[in-house]
């Protein structure tokens, strides 16, 4: 469950925000703050996972107020303005959403979210979900049964035990979705994860009955998870 709070002067963009984290049921409205002190007053006695953070606001200035936390959360700044944006990744926040955006844009800035539950363990994180978009529907998909992701022209299919799924992303946009301690690219057409290979030999990737190739230029990288 991702706890979130919304900190925007606007109230129709609470609404809009609410709206569309309301259609995905592992996020969870902790409060509204309408401007950043009410937000730095929640803070002091609760935490949270993920901010909705507005920059142009009364009082104190949305990147003002994220310089003033200690260990911020997760942060999605939502603004009208789009010259803030360099400032806004050099604070290391997890997207920069304009507005007016629509779901689309707002699931795939939710989708880099990533929640901290006290430890680094590989079991945390192959619980973690993300949604992807196939059939006109958002599908939860669980990090630990994915097996591997194969590009297929401007489409990627992300394979399971039991279904696959055939969605409209590039394979690099995929990778940026999923956690680099589990997954990684050994293939300029194929990501893998770490917690279904069931052999190496040669160049290939052996889980279950799959055989994915190993890239020359990608093998350090297989190396690497491995050790």
């Amino acid at each position: 469950m991702i706890k979130y709070l919304i900190v925007d002067d606007e109230p129709i963009a609470h609404d809009i925000i609410k709206g569309y984290c309301d259609e995905l049921p592992h996020l969870k409205l902790m409060q509204h703050c309408y401007n950043a002190l009410e937000a730095l007053a929640y803070l002091r006695e609760n935490s949270v996972d993920l901010i909705f953070l507005d920059l142009n606001m009364p009082k104190l200035k949305g990147f003002d107020f994220l310089k003033t936390l200690p260990n911020p959360p997760n942060v999605i700044v939502t603004t009208a303005y789009q010259e803030h944006a360099l400032e806004g990744y050099e604070l290391n926040v997890v997207d920069y959403l304009l507005k007016p955006f629509g779901f689309e844009r707002f699931l795939k800035a939710i989708n880099k979210v990533k929640v901290s539950q006290g430890t680094s363990s590989s079991k945390v994180k192959e619980e973690r979900s993300i949604f992807l978009y196939c059939d006109k529907k958002h599908v939860k998909v669980k990090l630990g049964d994915i097996f591997y992701v194969e590009a297929a022209g401007n489409y990627c299919n992300v394979v399971q035990e039991n279904e696959n799924i055939l969605i409209r992303e590039k394979i690099s946009e995929i990778l940026d979705l999923l956690s680099s301690d589990i997954f990684v690219q050994v293939h300029k057409s194929y990501i893998v994860s770490k917690l279904h290979i069931d052999a190496i030999e040669g160049n290939r990737i052996m889980i279950k009955d799959h055989q994915i190739p190993i890239g020359k230029v990608y093998k350090n990288n297989l190396l690497n998870l491995l050790q």
